[in-house]
């Protein structure tokens, strides 16, 4: 399967269902309503009480920073504006676990009216330290192995909900073929103690083989170990795939260093990672996730009972391609690469020339 096939499959459903479900509110085609509208919504949000949220990440990096900024968008866009009516505790656990349960104990005892635990390490630390504080979890790529959902779909606890991202595993490897259709063997740096990594990486030793292919995973348990790691795979992989992992994407300059050196394209599954030096990414991009995420933070605060908010999964797939980084990594990137994903050096180029 075409990456241009996949990218017209109907993935749309799953997350335009799930931002249904969601709320969202559709647009008048008069001015008049239009008008109207404005100063109605003006005026309830006027009369909104003031809240408070906290927010915390396993770690400060683009992607899910971008993420946090969405939800804060949100928000403000429906009438709770930080600073005013909105006040936001946001702390980051910097990459250690040990952290995140402190972090996660603080905010149970600041008892606020919502906990958005952005990241699955973030999220399984408040899970652990409240039961009562609604918590809304995101950027979780595997909920069921996270133990934050049941194989039903349903939540562990009644606090609880959030929107993950459960990307399908085989356009990803489809994409990785149309870049390097000669690999037998993919390099994957990931963190031992995260879920999420652990799940991805079963779940690829179990795909590749009826692709005539096998996976090389190197754990790698800090930010720091990540450059090391990445050159191990010298003459070992064909190419890198990575995804959803914090430590990486926390030190992703010191794996594109080691690529760069070593000759070998990485790809992702977030717009981020391609602007930093990655070849190509199949993923969602990472500022509408933190919205539809917010949207779910806005019905808690408007006083929706949570265990009403069902979990959801976005799964809207967006080619990100960097042509730059492709020639740097030894790869040239195909002509349907080029015609159907989002040019992020275009982009930069374009920005640098306003």
């Amino acid at each position: 399967m075409t990456i241009a096939s996949t990218l017209r499959l109907s993935l749309y459903g799953v997350a335009l269902s799930a931002i249904s479900t969601l709320g969202l509110i559709g647009c008048s085609n008069s001015s008049t309503d239009t008008a109207a509208t404005t100063e109605n919504s003006s005026a309830a949000d006027a009369e909104k009480p003031a809240k408070s949220i906290a927010i915390t990440q396993i770690v400060e990096h683009p992607s899910l920073d971008d993420m946090r900024r969405g939800i804060i968008d949100e928000l403000a866009d429906n009438g709770y504006v930080e600073g005013q009516n909105l006040t936001v505790n946001f702390q980051s656990a910097q990459g250690n676990t040990a952290t995140a349960g402190q972090i996660a104990k603080q905010f149970a005892g600041d008892n606020p009216d919502a906990i958005v635990a952005i990241s699955t390490p973030s999220a399984q630390s408040i899970v652990a330290a409240t039961t009562t504080i609604p918590i809304i979890y995101t950027a979780v790529s595997d909920p069921l192995g996270a133990k934050l959902i049941n194989e039903d779909g349903k939540p562990f606890q009644s606090n609880l909900t959030g929107l993950s991202s459960q990307l399908p595993l085989e356009p990803q490897l489809d994409l990785l073929q149309q870049i390097k259709p000669e690999m037998k063997t993919i390099g994957f740096v990931y963190s031992p103690g995260e879920a999420n990594s652990v799940s991805l990486r079963d779940s690829l030793k179990q795909a590749l083989p009826a692709r005539d292919l096998t996976l090389l995973d190197i754990p790698a348990n800090r930010p720091t170990d990540i450059g090391m790691a990445t050159r191990s795979l010298q003459g070992r992989a064909d190419i890198i795939y990575t995804s959803f992992d914090n430590n990486v994407a926390s030190a992703f300059e010191a794996m594109t260093q080691a690529a760069n050196e070593l000759k070998l394209p990485i790809v992702a599954s977030d717009e981020f990672s391609v602007k930093r030096g990655a070849a190509a990414a199949l993923g969602v991009n990472d500022y509408d996730f933190g919205r539809t995420t917010g949207k779910m933070v806005y019905r808690v605060l408007n006083g929706e009972a949570i265990n009403n908010i069902e979990p959801a999964v976005m799964n809207d797939l967006t080619l990100y391609i960097s042509p730059k980084h492709a020639k740097t990594q030894g790869v040239s990137l195909p002509a349907e690469l080029l015609k159907n994903g989002i040019n992020v050096d275009e982009q930069a180029q374009s920005t640098d020339n306003k």
